[in-house]
């Protein structure tokens, strides 16, 4: 057996314990091996241990392995510049990392009518870090209904990547206040399909589990320590 088989069966048990814990369905939360910087041959051990959904940061990196697997599910989970929009448009099934409308204008024009519209989560900022990626709290609502309209992109839910603390505690808050979020968002907005919460990682899966996660985000335990695009 391989060791991605076996890291991947280790992260399966460890969110059925995790869900089994928050009275929650493991059903519910999908694992999403962020496969950044890793050769092609790593993510075919990973799908050949029945892993179908892989996270890419690096658009060039990413765009030399997705043609060689058809039947996966793509999500770009880096940051975005304009210049990356057409590429991800194209190639993406699902995108975690946006925060404007000037980036969201541009996905949706990109996209072919021909596929299904993408999957778009917005990234938040909960912590208000200075530097650190994403959309305010605040300006959250403002943003999602200047996306509505819209039609080649679908708004699935809410993204975050909260200060790094081993405080348990601590990151239930972070996590809960994404939660909150994401349900005020879908109720004020009527969006049935605003659902989804892509936010936990190796060091605080479980917290985020507790609280509403629907996507964790795992790399290192799956593939091994990252290396330099």
């Amino acid at each position: 057996m391989s060791s991605i088989r076996i890291n991947l069966n280790r992260l399966q048990e460890r969110i059925k314990r995790a869900c089994e814990l928050a009275f929650r369905d493991p059903e519910t939360v999908k694992l999403l091996a962020v496969s950044k910087t890793k050769p092609a041959q790593l993510v075919e051990q990973a799908i050949e241990a029945g892993q179908l959904d892989f996270g890419e940061n690096y658009l060039q990196d990413a765009l030399t392995k997705i043609p060689s697997f058809p039947g996966v599910t793509w999500h770009y989970i880096g940051a975005i510049q304009s210049n990356k929009t057409r590429d991800i448009a194209a190639y993406f099934d699902w995108v975690h990392t946006v925060s404007s409308v000037k980036v969201a204008r541009r996905l949706d024009a990109q996209r072919s009518d021909d596929v299904d519209p993408l999957n778009v989560l917005l990234q938040v900022n909960v912590n208000k870090e200075q530097g650190k990626a994403g959309v305010r709290e605040e300006d959250l609502l403002g943003l999602v209904k200047s996306l509505l309209p819209f039609k080649r992109i679908q708004l699935r839910g809410l993204m975050a990547i909260p200060q790094k603390t081993d405080d348990y505690t601590m990151q239930r808050t972070h996590f809960a206040r994404l939660a909150s979020l994401q349900k005020q968002v879908q109720q004020q907005c009527a969006l049935p399909l605003f659902n989804e919460l892509s936010m936990g990682m190796s060091a605080d899966l479980e917290a985020a589990i507790v609280e509403g996660a629907t996507w964790v985000r795992i790399g290192t335990d799956i593939f091994g320590e990252r290396e330099t695009p």
